[in-house]
């Protein structure tokens, strides 16, 4: 059973790899920038492509109006290699580098750069930063050194650092009609986490929460000042009621990181080192006022609350059915609006047709510009009396925000004729009335007449129970049963023979360990492939010897060998080139010889493997 899930995991590390290498063709190109500099201090704008090949002379620089340009472009390419448990892993960077200082306080925007490759061009994003005046931060620093740490530390997030608003679509709207409450922290510091939070209710409005996973943090500019912008909660508002009603002020203690270089333990050489603390800052919406206006005066008789833009279809039973046969009116309501609220339009049947429950079915979809899909409304009858009926049109009214006004929507009228039921003869067919029907899901085939005419009789099969097919199912099913169970303990067996267990697995482990130096000798990673190399060696050894490796020397390898059927020479040859692998892993060595070794420790393996079998 062990072997069956480590299959099962080897297929799916597999199956993982491979999706790694396709999402390998999309590459990432983004700028690293500070938020807030201060005017006359150098910094660096860095352009990071995730790949050391762009095409050449694709790169297009940014924007850079307002800033000086001290030093740039400069290049540079990052190589960084891992390996981890046999698995390797390698990340390859290209870097553009600009050094520049801006000169005066404001807001500047880089612009955007872009590059190409493999003929695909990759292009950032505008990144607006703020640069602060240089003599009120040196003074800022100043105070901050002559006051206590604790002033210090507070000093360094600002009232207007972190800001909390709710952000509304409208404030004057009509009943029904949706409003999209953004909840939006606005941050220029380093949040760590949230305590004390406290939500609106809502009251007055009927609420539904819209994800917010796919909302990206964003740069966006506040009051004149430049802030990262995350939406943490948003909601879809109807007001289910009108006049002036309130969203409750949304309250949150926001936990914010500050780190102090700490200048009483200052060393020339390393510089002081840095203690990190956290601020809390209480966050408030305050109350936000939203105005409802009543739905105008003079509704229409079909108006049931809908309010927004919607369209009406219908799906008519058929021109021609016969007496006491089933049929269905389906009429559709598709559109944006309060589909959650909407009521089943009228339909009127005449009196001798025998309705029963509305079904209704929906696809409904909450988006930020409110909730849309379909309500659909399924009428089942059955016309019980024959003659010529007109079905009336389904008529359905809503509210429209845009228009100012409300809109009638109707189906086409119906003209249906009932013909006689050939199954009930020239008898009249009667009219049934009830104060209470159930739904039933075969209409016309709910009420059965009585049959007519002499019964037919006729033989059933013979019961499987104690017959020659049961018998011979049984015998199968206790042979599978026997067979599994006498497999299951020959696997429990096997699996508590230790030595068995080693010596099975010491090929597969030493497989493995080529594996991994296949890989390191492609990379030309020297070092690491000898010493992956001997890692197989005597790993594969100690498991096909059962032998702990601290006890195995190579003269105790050649015995082994020659005790199990391993001829002398072929012994030597084995320690020989562990002894080459010992030798070049600190020497130079070229790729030529690396090959020679890794082919002949593979088939050196495979012949002791067909050899040596316990």
């Amino acid at each position: 059973m062990t072997r069956f899930f480590r299959h099962i995991l080897l297929l799916l590390t597999t199956l993982s790899c491979l999706g790694s290498v396709r999402a390998a063709d999309t590459h990432t190109f983004e700028i690293n920038t500070p938020l807030i500099v201060t005017a006359g201090e150098m910094f660096r704008i860095e352009f990071v492509l995730d790949t050391n090949k762009p095409d050449d002379g694709s790169f297009t620089p940014p924007d850079l109006t307002g800033l000086d340009i001290l030093a740039g472009p400069t290049t540079s390419t990052g190589f960084e290699f891992r390996s981890i448990n046999g698995v390797s892993d390698q990340k390859k960077t290209y870097t553009i580098t600009y050094v520049v200082v801006a000169q005066s306080a404001g807001n500047i925007t880089i612009g955007s750069a872009s590059i190409a490759v493999d003929g695909k061009r990759y292009t950032t994003k505008a990144t607006p930063i703020e640069v602060v005046d240089g003599g009120a931060a040196r003074q800022q620093q100043q105070q901050g050194r002559a006051a206590e740490q604790g002033n210090a530390v507070q000093n360094k997030v600002a009232k207007d650092d972190i800001v909390l608003r709710m952000n509304l679509s409208r404030t004057n709207v009509y009943m029904g009609e949706p409003i999209r409450a953004s909840l939006t922290l606005y941050t220029r510091a380093s949040i760590v986490g949230f305590e004390d939070v406290k939500l609106p209710s809502f009251n007055g409005f009927w609420s539904q929460e819209l994800p917010v996973d796919n909302y990206k943090p964003q740069r966006e500019t506040l009051d004149g000042k430049v802030y990262d912008s995350q939406i943490i909660k948003e909601y879809l508002l109807y007001p289910q009621q009108s006049g002036a009603l309130t969203i409750e002020s949304t309250d949150i203690t926001a936990v914010a990181r500050v780190v102090i270089q700490n200048t009483r333990n200052f060393d020339p050489f390393f510089g002081g080192g840095a203690e990190e603390y956290n601020v809390k800052r209480k966050l408030s919406t305050g109350n936000i006022n939203v105005t409802v206006n009543e739905l105008p005066a003079g509704a229409p008789a079909s108006f049931t609350g809908a309010v927004g833009e919607f369209t009406i279809s219908a799906e008519m039973p058929p021109a021609q059915i016969k007496a006491n046969s089933a049929a269905t009116y389906t009429v559709k309501i598709s559109g944006t609006g309060n589909l959650t609220f909407l009521q089943a339009p009228t339909l009127t049947l005449p009196s001798s047709f025998e309705a029963y429950n509305v079904r209704n079915t929906e696809s409904i979809r909450s988006t930020t510009q409110g909730t849309t899909g379909y309500r659909q409304y399924e009428y089942p009858f059955i016309a019980r009396a024959e003659g010529e009926y007109e079905i009336p049109a389904v008529e359905f009214s809503f509210f429209s925000p845009q228009k100012g006004a409300y809109v009638t929507l109707s189906t086409d009228p119906l003209k249906m004729e009932v013909s006689p039921d050939a199954s009930s003869g020239n008898r009249p067919a009667q009219v049934v009335a009830s104060s209470s029907k159930e739904d039933v899901r075969q209409l016309g085939s709910d009420i059965r007449f009585i049959k007519l005419g002499r019964a037919a009789l006729r033989k059933s099969a013979a019961p499987l129970m104690f017959s020659t097919t049961y018998v011979i199912l049984l015998i199968v099913i206790f042979a599978l049963f026997a067979a599994l169970y006498f497999a299951l303990r020959k696997m429990i067996r096997d699996s508590k023979n230790t030595v068995l267990v080693r010596n099975r697995r010491a090929n597969k482990v030493a497989v493995q360990r080529f594996r991994a130096a296949e890989r390191f000798m492609r990379s030309g990673d020297r070092q690491a492939f000898y010493k992956e190399m001997l890692h197989a060696f005597w790993g594969y050894m100690s498991d096909k010897l059962n032998i702990p490796v601290a006890d195995l020397t190579k003269e105790s390898i050649r015995e082994e060998l020659q005790r199990r059927g391993v001829t002398a020479d072929e012994a030597q040859h084995f320690t020989d080139i562990m002894t080459r692998c010992d030798e070049a892993q600190y020497s130079p060595s070229t790729s030529v010889e690396m090959n020679d070794v890794y082919t002949e420790g593979v088939r050196i393996i495979s012949h002791i493997e067909s050899i040596v079998k316990r």
